[in-house]
């Protein structure tokens, strides 16, 4: 004998407007990105590269030589992740470390010529992929967009820099900062 389906739970409809505006937005938000990353994440590996390793010569690209701090703040890895992926892209002849005249302990990551080649080659069709993929947007609703993410994205990091268990997070990357 088959057991009854239980009966699908109600929707919750006891959050005030505020909170499932809010709610609503955390999905849609969610949503967005994790489509507009699946375009980014497959043009990157057709290129053999990992999103990191391509987050890395992509600011170098578009930087130039950085600190490998800097480089870290820039792509939110870890210094060990940095060291490992900087130590992969070099043994791949596509950046190199060069010492920093300033302070011994310091080094520059930068691009090869052959980093500089590949991202010649490789970026101006990331771009237009990514071009695709929010074109979903008229470019001035675009605009609008960044400057309500930014703010967004603001307030969120303080929130959680009030936050326990976001703290040390926060911090971490507020001193890799400095």
């Amino acid at each position: 004998m088959k057991s009854p389906q239980p009966s699908p739970a109600p929707a919750r409809t006891d959050h005030d407007l505020p909170t499932a505006t809010a709610l609503k937005l955390w999905v849609v938000l969610s949503r967005a990105q994790w489509a507009v990353q699946q375009v980014s994440i497959n043009d990157i590996e057709s290129h053999g590269l990992s999103p990191a390793e391509f987050a890395i010569i992509e600011v170098l690209f578009h930087k130039g030589p950085m600190l490998l701090g800097e480089v870290q703040r820039k792509v939110l890895v870890s210094s060990g992740g940095i060291t490992f992926l900087v130590d992969k892209l070099a043994k791949r002849g596509l950046v190199e470390r060069r010492e920093c005249p300033s302070d011994r302990r310091a080094r520059y990551a930068a691009l090869t010529p052959e980093g500089e080649a590949l991202m010649h080659e490789i970026f101006p069709a990331h771009a237009a992929a990514i071009r695709d993929a929010v074109a979903g947007l008229p470019v001035d609703e675009q605009k609008t967009l960044i400057s309500a993410l930014k703010a967004l994205g603001k307030e969120a990091e303080r929130v959680a820099s009030e936050t326990p268990r976001c703290k040390k997070a926060v911090a971490e990357l507020n001193n890799s900062a400095s």
